[in-house]
C-alpha cells in the first residue's frame, strides 16, 4: 500500500526524506537508498505503508532488550527494504530485496489498528518494529506507535541507528525503548560493509540517551572484521563515556548472506570481549548468540549477586521493585 511519507519536504524541484540520516534528495521517480520511498509528482511515497512482511509474537529478550520489561512478550513486525546493505544481513531476503527486485515490495496488507489489536490480543506488552530497519517506514511506525500507546502498550525500535534527529523528536512520546545496533568503532567498516558512516550512528545514540529513552547496544563481532581487542575496546569505552549503566549485547557472527565463507565468531573472542566491557567500566555485559547463562545474566554493580537468571529467553527475575533483593542497589531499566 502506498502513503504519504510526510517526514520530507520539497526543495529545488527535488524532495529530501528527513526520515534518516542518508537525506536522500530525490528527483522525479527516484527511489531512497531504502528502496521503499519514491518522490512522485514533487511527493515522497512509501511504498509499504501497511504491508507487513514478517510479524511474530517474541521475547522482549530477543529484540534483545534485557533491562525493559523482562519476561514480557512483544509484538514484532517488518516490512521489506533497509537503508543499510550490509553483507552480514541475516534477512537479507526482506531488507535488500526491492532493491534487487527493480523495488518490488510484498507483504500482508494490516492497519495500525489491526497491529494493536493483535498485540493486545495476545498479551504483548509492547511493539517492536524490527527484522528490518523501522525508520524507513517511519509513517507507518509512528501511526502504529500513537495507537498503540493510546491502548497502553510501549514500542520499541531494533534499529541501525540512522534516525535523524527530526524522526526521533516526532516519535519522542510514543517510543519507550530501542536497541541500536554500534556495528564497528571503524568508519571504513561502516562504508565497505554497511553503505554507511559511523559518526551518524553514534550521533543517534548519544541522542536517544539525551532524551530519556531507554537504550540498549547490540555489536556483532565478525572474524576479521570488527573483533580486534582495540577496537572492542573503543565501543565499550564510548558506551561507557555516556553512561556504564547502558546494557552492551555482544553477539556471535554466524555466516549469513555475502559473507558465507567465514566462520562463526570464535568463543574466546565473545568472552575476552565481555572482559573488555567490564575492564571499560559497563555494569551490564552480555554474550548472545551463544549458550552460557552466566555471560547472560545481569549481576549487580554493587554486590556482584545474580538479579536475573537468562538462558535462550527464559528469565528468572530476582528484583524486588527494581531493587537487588541482596543489597537493595536499583538496577537501572523499565521493569514495568
Amino acid at each position: 500500500m502506498k502513503s504519504v511519507a510526510w517526514l520530507s519536504e520539497a526543495k529545488n524541484g527535488r524532495v529530501l526524506c528527513k526520515a534518516c540520516k542518508q537525506r536522500c534528495t530525490l528527483k522525479e521517480g527516484e527511489y531512497g537508498k531504502c528502496g521503499v520511498r519514491i518522490n512522485e509528482g514533487g511527493k515522497l511515497y512509501l511504498t509499504v505503508y501497511g504491508l507487513v512482511s514478517a510479524i511474530n509474537l517474541d521475547p522482549i529478550e530477543k529484540k534483545p532488550l534485557f533491562h525493559f520489561l523482562p519476561s514480557t512478550q512483544s509484538l514484532s513486525i517488518g516490512t521489506v527494504g533497509c537503508n543499510f546493505s550490509c553483507q552480514f544481513c541475516q534477512n537479507w531476503e526482506i531488507s535488500q530485496h526491492p532493491q534487487t527486485h527493480n523495488y518490488e515490495v510484498f507483504g500482508e496488507e494490516i492497519s495500525p489498528e489491526e497491529i494493536v489489536r493483535l498485540a493486545k490480543l495476545h498479551g504483548a506488552q509492547s511493539i517492536s518494529y524490527t527484522y528490518n530497519e523501522p525508520v524507513i517506514f517511519f509513517e507507518f511506525a509512528y501511526d502504529t506507535m500513537k495507537l498503540a500507546k493510546e491502548k497502553g502498550l510501549r514500542n520499541v525500535f531494533v534499529t541501525s541507528g540512522y534516525e535523524t534527529e527530526e524522526a526521533i523528536n516526532i516519535a519522542l512520546p510514543y517510543l519507550d525503548a530501542m536497541n541500536i545496533d554500534l556495528k564497528s568503532f571503524s568508519d571504513e567498516f561502516y562504508k565497505r560493509i554497511c553503505g554507511a558512516r559511523l559518526k551518524p550512528v553514534l550521533e543517534t545514540i548519544e541522542y536517544a540517551y539525551k532524551k530519556g529513552i531507554w537504550i540498549e547496544i547490540t555489536t556483532l563481532l565478525i572474524p576479521g572484521y570488527n573483533d580486534s581487542e582495540e577496537e572492542i575496546r573503543s565501543i565499550a569505552r564510548f558506551v561507557a563515556s555516556l553512561s556504564r549503566d547502558i546494557p552492551w549485547h555482544i553477539s556471535r557472527f554466524f555466516p549469513a548472506y555475502r559473507m558465507l565463507d567465514l566462520k562463526p565468531t570464535p568463543v574466546d573472542t565473545l568472552r575476552r570481549a565481555y572482559e573488555i566491557g567490564k575492564e571499560e567500566g559497563l555494569n551490564f555485559v552480555y554474550v548472545g548468540n551463544y549458550l552460557d547463562e552466566s555471560l547472560e545474566s545481569t549481576y549487580c554493580p554493587a554486590c556482584g549477586s545474580k538479579v536475573i537468571e537468562r538462558r535462550v529467553y527464559k528469565t528468572l527475575n530476582h528484583l524486588k521493585d527494581s531493587h537487588c533483593p541482596n543489597c537493595s542497589y536499583s538496577i537501572p531499566g523499565v521493569w514495568s
